[in-house]
């Protein structure tokens, strides 16, 4: 018998309940998974109140959508994503339904094998914000010799863009509290403390100018900010959509969108690849056991974790 979260009704993070739930034997082009980590999102902590897209019909619901684990049992004709699979084979399963558990049944089209330089906390936590940060930097046009401004660079994805941006010749400046500084400029970034005079901190660690910006913090302040440093807005890349973005002519990072999912698709194992070269690190900011997913997405939910959160099995 396997646990799992499961939203009986919509009604925040006290709804949610674990719950005993048999897992189906993998049909044809599926695998079974013994789940040892779970990545938690903000979307994840967004889902359990309803919203614009609820769906009562639809409850009782699974939570979660990244987990890693070791495969129990494949399917006929069963094949994963990077190839074939077997039984003992160390995975992670990305854009499934109901991940907060401790087994799964799931597509096989879903699942990556996990290179042996990627640990099980590391590979629940980064498919996600991994891709959203490579699709970030691509919407923004930075190029090699260009200079980007990251707000939210000390965070799960800011960091990752902050990498992957260095990685390509890129100059960074990057916003993060105080307490980061240190980390930003391990990163390779030139660092600076968000809030009032933000615009004018920037000018000076890059009086070239700025090329482009990308807005992982999701706040006002880093769209006015991008705005105002950026001649043309269609070299700012954001994760949160809303009017203002748009109606600005920022890029948008689209999640389900089509052109979002084409591109992310083949990002997942170039993400994974970085990863186990050494190429990235994915800020942790805590563990938790299974069992304590509220306090989990609780502190996800108050956008203050500063890096991933992930659940233990």
């Amino acid at each position: 018998m396997a646990r799992r979260w499961v939203l009986p009704e919509y009604g925040g993070i006290d709804a949610i309940e674990f719950v005993d739930v048999e897992v189906p034997a993998p049909g044809p082009g599926e695998v079974r998974m013994r789940v040892t980590a779970v990545g938690v999102n903000p979307s994840d902590a967004k889902s359990l109140s309803g919203g614009w897209n609820a769906d009562p019909s639809l409850l009782p619901v699974g939570i979660g959508q990244e987990a890693s684990g070791i495969v129990t049992a494949v399917g006929e004709g069963a094949s994963i994503a990077t190839g074939d699979v077997r039984v003992g084979d160390r995975v992670v399963a990305f854009k499934i339904a109901g991940a907060f558990a401790t087994e799964l049944t799931v597509a096989a089209s879903d699942v990556f094998a996990l290179p042996d330089g990627v640990d099980d906390v590391t590979a629940a936590g980064l498919l996600h914000v991994g891709v959203v940060a490579a699709e970030l930097l691509a919407l923004s046009g930075a190029e090699a010799g260009q200079t980007l401004l990251v707000h939210g660079g000390a965070g799960s994805v800011g960091s990752l863009v902050v990498q992957l941006a260095r990685r390509a010749g890129i100059r960074v400046v990057a916003t993060a509290s105080v307490a980061n500084q240190e980390r930003l400029r391990a990163l390779g970034a030139l660092p600076t403390t968000y809030g009032d005079g933000l615009a004018g901190r920037v000018r000076a660690l890059a009086p070239e100018g700025v090329d482009a910006a990308i807005d992982a913090a999701g706040t006002d302040e880093a769209l006015d900010v991008s705005l105002e440093l950026v001649a043309d807005p269609a070299r700012i890349a954001t994760l949160a959509p809303g009017p203002r973005a748009k109606d600005a002519g920022v890029r948008i990072s689209a999640g389900m969108a089509p052109a979002s999912i084409a591109f992310r698709m083949p990002q997942r194992a170039v993400v994974l690849g970085l990863a186990a070269d050494g190429e990235l690190e994915l800020a942790i900011a805590g563990t938790f056991p299974i069992a304590e997913a509220k306090d989990a997405l609780r502190l996800v939910a108050s956008g203050h974790a500063g890096g991933k959160v992930v659940l233990t099995v």
